[in-house]
Parts: structure tokens; C-alpha cells; sequence
């Protein structure tokens, strides 16, 4: 059986007070919130909704994924439920920039949805692993999609995606490494973020690409974005 969820489980995390917790055990994370400031919060309501827009947005970029979810918005009547997705079919939703694999996955979830065989409602109340199992039971969900979610629209506190590049990256760039390490390898240095892995992927995000936006910048960008970001006191990292 899986175990009862604790308790940082049962209310969405907090990121500025988990980056601080994480800040002062890791150098890392030390190094990474000095940097590049605490991001802004990431939290979204979860539903069918929200699920949808993760799968537009798979292997597309942001801007890319961003006008997908408009088209789509607009051709729903402003308001993207599962009805009107029924109702769009495939053709409305290749209309609205999917493509054809995931109009129909869209189109399957939506169908879920509408008949009650996929309940947000009851999602919300299960355990990480029951969230996995149900939703990736699903075509055009994977462990990747799954764990969005959960970071993301339900707000659960310990959630790493690990076969995602971006982590992978991040952990190289923020680690010095030769090479960047792979899901197996990132999982395992992750750990010792437990329990606030979620804040940890964010925060690895948020720092990969304000590097590297740096890194691209003129000398005076970099000053004006050091000034934008949030300001915060890091403690010295204990232990790393």
C-alpha cells in the first residue's frame, strides 16, 4: 500500500520558504538563489483545463506553447472544457496548432473527463503514486506529464521530473559538471533535496535560463536583469 501522504504533501509547497530551507543545506542551491533570485510563484488550478495545456505545450517551446493555448482558448468560446474540446474534434484542435497525435490524446482525455472516468476532483485527494497511475493511464500521458501536474497544479511539494532535459542541464551548469547527467544520475543528486524536490527542479529551471540569458546579454543587459531579479539573503550552506 502506498504510504499516507506527509504532511508538506497535503497543502501546496511554499517556493521562497523551501528555497531558503534548501539554501541553507546546499551550497547549490545557495550558489543558484544568489544568482539568479528566488522565482515568482508557479502555481495553477488544477482540472482539465490545465492538463490540456501541459500536453500542448510537450516538446514545443514556451512561446510556441503559449500561442497554441491561445488559438485553442478562442476557438473553445474562451473557455477550454472537456465538452468543448469534444466538440472541436480534431480538426478544430489541428486548427488551433496541435498536431494530429495530440488532437487525439487531447480528444481522449476529454472524453474521460466528460464521462467522469478521469475525476479531477478525486485526483486531488490521492497520493503522488495513485496521481501517476491514473493519469498515465492515458495516451499522450507519460511519468513527465504526470509529475507537471503534480508539481504544478496540485502543488505537491516533492516532485522531480527526472527525464527532463532542462533539470539535467540545470544540474550541470549549476554543478560544474563534465557532462550532464542522466535521469538515473539526476534522480540520484537530487536526493538531497528531499523533501522539497519540486522547489528544487523549479529553482534549477529558473536558474538554467536566466544563465544563460545572461550569457547572451551584453555587459549592461546582465546588470539591468541582476537588478530585476528578487533579492534575498542566503544563509552559508552547512553541507552540500
Amino acid at each position: 500500500m502506498t504510504a499516507p501522504l506527509k504532511s508538506y504533501e497535503q497543502k501546496p509547497y511554499d517556493l521562497a520558504r523551501d528555497l531558503r530551507a534548501l539554501a541553507k543545506q546546499c551550497r547549490h542551491m545557495a550558489k543558484a538563489v544568489k544568482v539568479a533570485g528566488i522565482p515568482g510563484p508557479r502555481l495553477s488550478q488544477p482540472g482539465f483545463a490545465p492538463l490540456i495545456r501541459i500536453i500542448a505545450g510537450q516538446q514545443v517551446s514556451v512561446a510556441a506553447a503559449a500561442g497554441i493555448w491561445a488559438k485553442l482558448e478562442k476557438n473553445c468560446g474562451g473557455k477550454v472544457t472537456a465538452k468543448a474540446v469534444l466538440a472541436l474534434q480534431e480538426p478544430g484542435l489541428r486548427a488551433s496548432g496541435f498536431s494530429g497525435q495530440k488532437a487525439r490524446y487531447a480528444l481522449g482525455l476529454a472524453e474521460a473527463a466528460a464521462t467522469g472516468a478521469l475525476d479531477f476532483k478525486a485526483l486531488h485527494k490521492s497520493d503522488n503514486d495513485t496521481v501517476r497511475a491514473t493519469l498515465t493511464a492515458y495516451k499522450g500521458v507519460g511519468n513527465w506529464t504526470a509529475d507537471i501536474y503534480l508539481m504544478f497544479c496540485m502543488g505537491r511539494g516533492d516532485v522531480w521530473p527526472a527525464a527532463d532535459l532542462g533539470l539535467q542541464a540545470g544540474i550541470q551548469m549549476l554543478q560544474g559538471l563534465k557532462q550532464r547527467p542522466d535521469a538515473k544520475q539526476g534522480e540520484a543528486i537530487a536526493e538531497i533535496w528531499r523533501p522539497y524536490r519540486s522547489s528544487a527542479a523549479i529553482m534549477l529551471w529558473h536558474y538554467y535560463g536566466f544563465t544563460r540569458a545572461a550569457d547572451k546579454a551584453p555587459l549592461a543587459g546582465k546588470k539591468t536583469a541582476a537588478k530585476r531579479q528578487t533579492r534575498v539573503k542566503v544563509p552559508k550552506a552547512k553541507r552540500k
